[in-house]
C-alpha cells in the first residue's frame, strides 16, 4: 500500500471525536491527498467534551495545522469556539468542519446536508418539486432537512420519536425556506405519498435494529436512501430492494462531503 510522504512542509488536518475508533474521514482524505498530490495528512484526535476548548486552543497556535472535521459529540459545542460561522452552520446550529485563516481565526461551517444532497443528486435523483419523508431529527437530520429544502423539495415530512423535536425542526426549516411545506410528525407515520425517503436515524447500525419506517407501506417507486455507511446495506435498504424500490447508499454522502470540506479547509480535490 502506498504511504503518504510526510515532511516538515506537510499541512496537518484532523478529525475530532469521542470516541474516535469509528471515524472514517482519514480513510477518505488521506488516499485522496496522495492521489491528487496534495501535501497534507489527516489525523484522528480523541478529544473529550471537557477538553475540547483546550484542544482547539492548542491547534490554533500551530501554523501548520490547517483545519479539522468534527463529529459526535462536538458539532454543537464547536459553534462557540469558532470566530466566524457559515450560513449552513448558523441555520443548523452545529459545525462539522472548521478551518484556520492565516491570522489563525477559526471559521466553521456544516456540510452534512450538502454532502447528502450532492450524493443523491449524482445518483440521478432531483429533489426539485419532490415530496420527502425524513426519519429522524437529530444532528445529521437537521442539516439534511435544511439542505433538501434548499435543493427545491416541495414538501418534507420529518418523522421522529419525539414529535416536539420534529415540529421544532420543521418550523426552523420552513422559516428559512418558506416555499417548502415542512411538517413534523410521529415516527410511526404511514410512509405513503412520498417520492424519496431518507433514514437519518441510527436504526440500521446494528443487527436486529427495528426499521425506521414500514417498507411495505411505501408507494411503488419511492427511492429509499441511507446515511449509514457500515453496514453498507442496512436492513432498510435490503428490504426496500427486495420490494423493488430504487435505493441509495450512505457512502456517497461521505465522499461528496469530503470534497466539499476539502475545498473549505483549503486543500480542494481536483474535479
Amino acid at each position: 500500500m502506498p504511504t503518504l510522504n510526510i515532511t516538515g512542509k506537510t499541512t496537518v488536518y484532523g478529525i475530532i471525536a469521542d470516541p474516535i475508533d469509528h471515524v472514517r474521514a482519514p480513510m477518505v482524505f488521506n488516499p485522496a491527498f496522495e492521489a491528487y498530490g496534495i501535501d497534507a495528512v489527516m489525523v484522528p484526535f480523541h478529544v473529550t467534551p471537557d477538553d475540547l476548548p483546550a484542544a482547539i486552543a492548542g491547534m490554533k497556535v500551530m501554523p501548520n495545522f490547517g483545519g479539522l472535521t468534527i463529529t459526535v459529540p462536538h458539532k454543537v459545542a464547536m459553534m462557540a469556539l469558532c470566530d466566524e460561522l457559515g450560513a449552513s452552520a448558523r441555520r443548523v446550529g452545529a459545525a462539522n468542519a472548521a478551518r484556520f485563516t492565516e491570522d489563525r481565526r477559526l471559521i466553521g461551517d456544516n456540510f452534512d446536508g450538502q454532502g447528502y444532497v450532492a450524493g443523491v443528486t449524482k445518483g440521478g435523483f432531483d429533489f426539485t418539486g419532490k415530496r420527502v419523508l425524513q426519519a429522524g431529527a437529530g444532528g445529521a437530520g437537521m442539516a439534511i432537512a435544511f439542505a433538501v429544502a434548499e435543493a427545491g423539495a416541495a414538501a418534507i415530512t420529518i418523522a421522529n420519536r419525539t414529535v416536539a423535536k420534529a415540529a421544532a425542526l420543521a418550523d426552523r426549516v420552513r422559516a428559512a425556506f418558506p416555499a417548502c411545506d415542512v411538517t413534523g410528525t410521529a415516527a410511526d407515520i404511514a410512509p405513503a405519498g412520498f417520492d424519496i425517503m431518507v433514514n437519518t436515524t441510527s436504526l440500521g447500525l446494528h443487527a436486529g435494529d427495528a426499521l425506521p419506517i414500514d417498507v411495505d407501506a411505501l408507494d411503488p417507486g419511492t427511492v429509499v436512501s441511507e446515511i449509514i455507511m457500515i453496514p453498507e446495506e442496512t436492513e432498510l435498504l435490503a428490504r426496500a430492494k427486495a420490494k423493488g424500490h430504487p435505493v441509495h447508499y450512505g457512502r456517497p454522502m461521505l465522499d461528496e462531503q469530503a470534497r466539499l470540506i476539502a475545498a473549505f479547509i483549503g486543500c480542494p480535490f481536483p474535479d
